[in-house]
């Protein structure tokens, strides 16, 4: 892809998605000030990159200890291997888990995560996305969002969170 082809489709340049990631941590402890620590529990690759960053914004902002639950699963054949959660040593019972994505679409990744975490009885499950596209076939909603975008099916919304380029795409 050429770099003027890419401008003409950037939705968010980085100084964008920094404040819109500065506004959904706001957001998450507005809703869990009460709480003395939650888990953020992002979606491998880029939902984990995302999760680090709301931790970080976090902690400079709040006093709620954060942990960061890494999950893996297959999102092309959800059902062939299990979802993992690393590290397994963090206890969910009881405590407000925040499902973090770079682009929710249909759902349906986020609804496969969910076996693994139901189990263990948390007091919540939330979901933060960065891009929520708006084309839901599963019952899962954003909880926080950090732009909504009208697409077509056949579009796609990639988002980059590297340490030299940091922008979401409509591709």
């Amino acid at each position: 892809m050429t770099p003027e082809h890419k401008q003409q489709n950037l939705i968010l340049d980085r100084s964008q998605i920094e404040q819109k990631v500065k506004r959904i941590a706001y957001e998450i402890y507005e809703r869990n000030v009460e709480e003395q620590e939650l888990v953020l529990a992002g979606i491998h690759p880029n939902g984990y990159t995302l999760a680090e960053r709301l931790a970080e914004q976090l902690q400079q902002i709040s006093p709620i200890k954060v942990q960061l639950l890494q999950v893996t699963l297959n999102k092309d054949a959800p059902l062939q291997e299990p979802v993992q959660l690393q590290p397994q040593s963090i206890n969910l019972e009881g405590k407000v888990v925040v499902l973090v994505d770079d682009v929710l679409n249909t759902g349906k990744t986020l609804a496969y995560t969910l076996d693994a975490f139901l189990p263990q009885n948390p007091k919540k499950i939330e979901v933060a996305t960065l891009v929520d596209r708006h084309h839901p076939l599963y019952p899962i909603a954003a909880t926080y969002t950090g732009y909504s975008l009208a697409t077509t099916l056949r579009e796609r919304v990639q988002v980059v969170l590297q340490p030299d380029e940091v922008a979401a795409y409509l591709l």
